[in-house]
């Protein structure tokens, strides 16, 4: 179940869904317009489309595809040039002394900011999947997202909330014992925050968006595929993630809408079948 809010070339019709109306208010300035579309969060003017996400675009976890070290020391050179040609074709001279070693920087940063790519979901999850008789919703929001636009390449940033309810497997949770855990509307329910001291083992979560998020997406598919890796890895009974993020390809080019975000979601398992699991989880990632 995936809503953006941003509008397309062409917006969907209003048709909201028996399933839908409970989610309405939940997220400030967030309309639905059907079960996958909602409008602007403060307009409505129409901007290109970035949403094109199906189940063929998300890659297993274990699944990844990457790029080495190596393959980044012999690509390289060839992303310098490709700078410098773009340079050029701005007008501008290579040659100048502030543009002399602009191609290299430009090709260096590029990599880092893709370096999802040369990095494995696996490696996160193998060793830090543990068995435990907790059953309870665990909630881990306000994680910092960074990532590039894959029509464009200028950045998109926000943040991830992510939710599951475990079935016997968490992840990290077993080594929280030590952490001051703040409780929220639910007594049962673990909710941490980017306002709270981050347990080590949470760290996991980070990663998992880091890995997804530092490649070039859109964000509808960023969505789906950390609901996936976490499905995959803890095959648990449901799992909600949400993101709400800023695009620069519309603010500073196109509608030019400086206040305007994106929201998207995934809901699996019982976080899109129970209205109630997933107003809870709603709720909590607003507190």
């Amino acid at each position: 179940m995936e809503r953006s809010i941003q509008s397309h070339e062409k917006q969907a019709d209003s048709r909201p869904t028996t399933n839908e109306s409970s989610i309405n208010g939940q997220l400030d300035g967030l309309a639905i317009k059907d079960n996958r579309t909602v409008v602007y969060q403060g307009t409505e003017t129409a901007g290109e489309s970035s949403s094109h996400t199906g189940s063929s675009v998300v890659e297993g976890w274990k699944n990844e595809r990457t790029r080495s070290m190596e393959d980044n020391e012999m690509s390289l050179p060839s992303l310098a040039a490709a700078y410098t040609t773009i340079l050029r074709g701005l007008g501008e001279n290579p040659q100048r002394h502030g543009l002399l070693k602009t191609p290299w920087r430009a090709a260096t940063a590029m990599q880092f900011f893709t370096k999802g790519y040369q990095e494995k979901i696996i490696d996160v999850m193998n060793d830090a999947i543990f068995d435990e008789d907790h059953d309870e919703m665990v909630i881990v929001k306000d994680i910092d997202m960074f990532s590039m636009c894959e029509h464009h390449l200028v950045p998109i940033f926000g943040r991830v909330h992510i939710g599951y309810l475990p079935n016997k497997r968490v992840l990290g949770l077993s080594k929280l014992a030590s952490v001051s855990v703040p409780l929220t509307v639910n007594p049962a329910t673990w909710v941490f925050s980017r306002n709270d001291p981050p347990p080590r083992s949470f760290s996991s979560y980070s990663r998992i968006v880091e890995i997804y998020s530092r490649r070039l997406q859109v964000q509808e598919r960023l969505t789906k595929q950390i609901a996936v890796a976490i499905t995959e890895a803890l095959q648990p009974a449901g799992v909600g993630v949400v993101i709400e993020a800023t695009h620069m390809c519309m603010v500073m080019r196109g509608v030019q809408k400086m206040n305007s975000k994106t929201v998207t979601s995934t809901m699996l398992g019982v976080f899109r079948e129970d209205p109630k699991t997933r107003d809870e989880f709603l709720t909590l990632i607003r507190s």
